[in-house]
C-alpha cells in the first residue's frame, strides 16, 4: 500500500520565497495547503504566475496569520506547516513598528499555539540572517548574538524567541531556519538586485540606492526553497528544536553587484546615493557572511546556484517585458 502524499501547509505562499517554496513543494510529490493573505481582490499574488498544473496540487486558502481562528482552521490534518508568513520591507518598519510586531512576532504566535493544539508533527519557522545585525564576526554561524537593529529585525528576534520558547515549554517540534540574502525572480523591488536590474532595463543609466558599502550573502531562490524541504523532511532527532542558517558562505558588496549587474546586461551605469533609501546610521547592517556548515551537516544542504548564474537567470527573468511591468521603476518601493 502506498502512503499518500503529505499535506505542506505554507504561509506567505503568495509572496517571493513562498510561491517558490510551494512550487518545489509540488515537484517533490506534495500536496499543498497555501495561506495567502486575505483580499477583497481575490488576489492570490505570484502563485497566479505558476504553471496550471502546478496549481492543480495547490489548495489555496485565504486567510491571515494574525488571526488566531484562521490559522487554526489553516492547519488542521497537515503534516508540516512552513511559516514564511511576515513584513519584511526594513525601511518600512521605521514607519509602522507595531505593524511588525503584529505580523511577525503575534502570528507566529498564533502559528505555535495553533500547531501544538493540532498536534503538527513538524513547524518550518522563518528567522532571517538580520537578527544578528553587523556581524561581530565572521562567518556567522548561529552562535553570533543577536542585535536588533531595525524595528523589522527586532519583531523577527522575537518570533525566533517565540518558537524556541514553544519547543522547550510545550515540546512543539520546531526548526529555524535562517537565510541569509535570497534573490531571484519574482522578488519584491525594494530589494537590492531587482532594484539594480529594473533601473536598467528601464533604460536607466544612473541608478539610485542607497548605501553601497554593505555586504550580503546571497543566496538563489531555488537553493532557499530546498533548504527549507531539507529541515522540513529530515529525521526529527537532526533538526527539531534546532536553528540553521542558509546562505552561500560568501559576500558581495552592493557596489560589487551594481557592476556585476550592469556587465551582465551590457550596459555602464553611475550609481547616485538617495537620501530616502539610506537606513539610519546605526540601523546600517554593514556585513553579513554566513556559516550554513551546521545545515549541510545535519541535512546535507549546499547550494547549487552560483551567483553568476542567479543573477543571469534573475536578469533573464526581469527583462521579460510581461514581468518588468509588474514593477514601478520610479518609484522607491519601501
Amino acid at each position: 500500500m502506498v502512503d499518500p502524499p503529505r499535506l505542506a501547509a505554507v504561509t506567505g505562499a503568495e509572496g517571493f520565497i513562498g510561491s517558490h517554496l510551494v512550487e518545489t513543494l509540488v515537484s517533490a510529490g506534495h500536496r499543498v495547503r497555501a495561506m495567502v493573505l486575505y483580499n477583497s481582490f481575490g488576489s492570490w499574488g505570484w502563485l497566479e504566475t505558476l504553471d496550471p498544473t502546478v496549481l492543480a496540487q495547490v489548495e489555496v486558502v485565504l486567510g491571515d496569520v494574525r488571526d488566531a481562528v484562521s490559522v487554526t482552521d489553516f492547519l488542521r490534518d497537515v503534516d508540516c506547516v512552513y511559516h514564511l508568513a511576515a513584513l519584511i520591507a526594513i525601511p518600512y518598519s521605521y514607519r509602522a513598528p507595531a505593524s511588525y510586531l503584529a505580523t511577525n512576532a503575534g502570528g507566529t504566535l498564533n502559528v505555535l499555539q495553533a500547531a501544538r493544539q493540532l498536534g503538527v508533527p513538524r513547524v518550518v519557522h522563518t528567522s532571517t540572517s538580520e537578527v544578528y545585525g553587523t556581524a561581530r564576526t565572521v562567518p556567522i554561524n548561529e552562535e553570533h548574538p543577536l542585535q536588533g537593529q531595525s524595528p523589522y529585525s527586532a519583531s523577527k528576534i522575537g518570533a525566533d524567541a517565540l518558537a524556541q520558547s514553544y519547543h522547550l515549554s510545550f515540546g512543539l517540534p520546531v526548526v529555524t531556519l535562517r537565510p541569509f540574502n535570497t534573490f531571484g525572480p519574482r522578488q519584491s523591488a525594494r530589494a537590492v538586485i531587482p532594484t539594480i536590474i529594473t533601473q536598467i532595463a528601464a533604460g536607466r543609466d544612473e541608478i539610485k540606492l542607497g548605501s553601497t558599502t554593505p555586504t550580503r550573502d546571497f543566496t538563489h531562490v531555488t537553493d532557499t526553497a530546498k533548504a527549507f524541504m531539507a529541515v522540513g523532511e529530515a529525521p526529527s532527532e537532526q533538526v527539531v528544536g534546532e536553528v540553521f542558517n542558509a546562505g552561500s558562505g560568501s559576500e558581495t558588496s552592493v557596489a560589487e553587484l551594481v557592476q556585476l549587474i550592469a556587465e551582465e546586461m551590457g550596459r555602464s551605469v553611475r550609481v547616485v546615493p538617495e537620501g530616502e533609501r539610506m537606513r539610519p546610521n546605526a540601523s546600517e547592517v554593514m556585513r553579513l557572511l554566513s556559516d550554513s556548515s551546521k545545515l549541510r551537516s545535519a541535512t546535507g544542504w549546499l547550494p547549487q546556484v552560483s551567483l553568476s548564474d542567479g543573477l543571469r537567470r534573475t536578469i533573464a527573468w526581469f527583462t521579460e517585458p510581461a514581468n518588468i511591468a509588474r514593477y514601478k521603476v520610479d518609484l522607491f518601493n519601501v
